[in-house]
């Protein structure tokens, strides 16, 4: 059986590959329903914020690392916090598809425990530094 610590790094590369292959069904499930994230709260509301970013963005990979996780939250064994580094690459589609924006920071995440494994039911992105043209982040 694997640690509380690997369970959520792996929900983490979850999350990852559910934004790079637009599972939006699957992004939503890593979630608790009331949620916040990317400046929206509830599940369907941070999935359809994700979309009007990556939905009409082409190829994207977000790279994670540098994970440290804090468990027993305020001393509740259901409650964790981690810290990932993201490096995240979005290339432009359609008309932008010669384009490129990359940014690179830090996530928090605030989980919980459920009867559906760990969920993020907060998620922040801290910014150091972005390269590129934003633009390639747009609706389908």
């Amino acid at each position: 059986m694997s640690s509380v610590t690997d369970q959520i790094v792996e929900r983490l590369a979850d999350v990852a590959t559910a934004l790079d292959t637009r599972d939006w069904d699957g992004l939503g499930a890593l979630f608790t329903e009331f949620a916040t994230g990317y400046g929206a709260t509830g599940r369907e509301a941070i999935v359809e914020r994700v979309r009007d970013h990556l939905g009409g963005c082409g190829p994207s990979q977000h790279l994670l690392g540098n994970h440290r996780v804090e468990l027993d939250l305020d001393g509740d064994p259901d409650r964790a916090r981690s810290r990932t580094y993201g490096r995240v690459l979005h290339r432009g589609a359609g008309d932008l598809a010669g384009l490129t924006y990359e940014c690179i920071g830090e996530y928090t995440d605030q989980w919980t425990r459920t009867s559906e494994g760990w969920q993020i039911s907060s998620r922040w992105f801290e910014l150091s530094f972005d390269l590129g043209d934003a633009r390639v982040l747009r609706r389908e």
